[in-house]
């Protein structure tokens, strides 16, 4: 077990995923907007990032894990154009809010959304072309499982590109972000989502999800060839990459 999947979100009887779907639930109304602010609009470059490694390789069939209000799979179907994109999530308050994005981009036909558990999905073997993700890996109960059902569901050849917040291991950033995440996120969180847990969660899993070379060695484990990493932004925010 890694030291994330023992993190949850609130001090109460209940497994982390059932947790961390009534979190996300009770912070939806506000999501948007804190990841925009706390990340001073920075996440939208790590997405962009994440979406363009795919351009290469053109997918015509993409599975955004974790999907959270859709940024991700809307952001996938402007840049790759794909035939369609399922957004999968296990919180229906966070999924409702990008069903509601989506059909007035007029994007409903392409993009459509589904209540899932990443460790157990219901898709089948080999169906879709890419497996994009962001800001999820520290969220999900059992690691090695979620990463095993991705390579399951991906096409052969098929590629993998998720981007997740990390720590930062320089000077000055560590120290800077140290501050930013047990001080700066929990109070602006604690003001605009009225959930004082939340981001006081969000910032210790940041801590505890494995990172770096020792992901990439938990991707490969799950069956993926050529994995990878690369920093973004002095750390704070790290691209893996990989292909079935």
């Amino acid at each position: 077990m890694y030291q994330q999947e023992q993190i949850k979100p609130y001090n109460s009887e209940g497994s982390k995923r059932e947790q961390v779907e009534h979190m996300f639930d009770n912070i939806a109304h506000s999501y948007d907007l804190l990841n925009h602010t706390l990340s001073f609009g920075i996440d939208k470059i790590w997405r962009n990032k994440a979406i363009s490694y795919l351009i290469p390789f053109a997918p015509k069939t993409i599975l955004d894990i974790a999907t959270g209000t859709g940024d991700f799979a809307i952001l996938a179907n402007n840049k790759l154009n794909s035939d369609s994109i399922i957004g999968c999530d296990i919180s229906e308050g966070m999924m409702n809010i990008g069903r509601k994005k989506v059909k007035k981009l007029g994007l409903d036909n392409k993009i459509t959304f589904q209540n899932e558990d990443c460790s157990q999905m219901s898709f089948t073997d080999n169906q879709f072309d890419a497996v994009i993700s962001a800001f999820a890996l520290r969220n999900f109960q059992n690691l090695d499982k979620c990463l095993t059902e991705m390579h399951r569901v991906l096409n052969v050849n098929g590629h993998l590109s998720v981007v997740d917040l990390c720590t930062p291991v320089s000077f000055p950033m560590k120290q800077l972000f140290y501050i930013y995440k047990k001080v700066v996120m929990p109070t602006l969180g604690k003001l605009f989502s009225k959930d004082a847990t939340a981001y006081s969660y969000l910032p210790d899993t940041m801590d505890a999800v494995p990172q770096a070379q020792e992901m990439v060695d938990i991707i490969s484990k799950a069956g993926f060839k050529n994995a990878n990493y690369k920093r973004l932004l002095f750390g704070m925010c790290i691209l893996y990459t990989a292909e079935k």
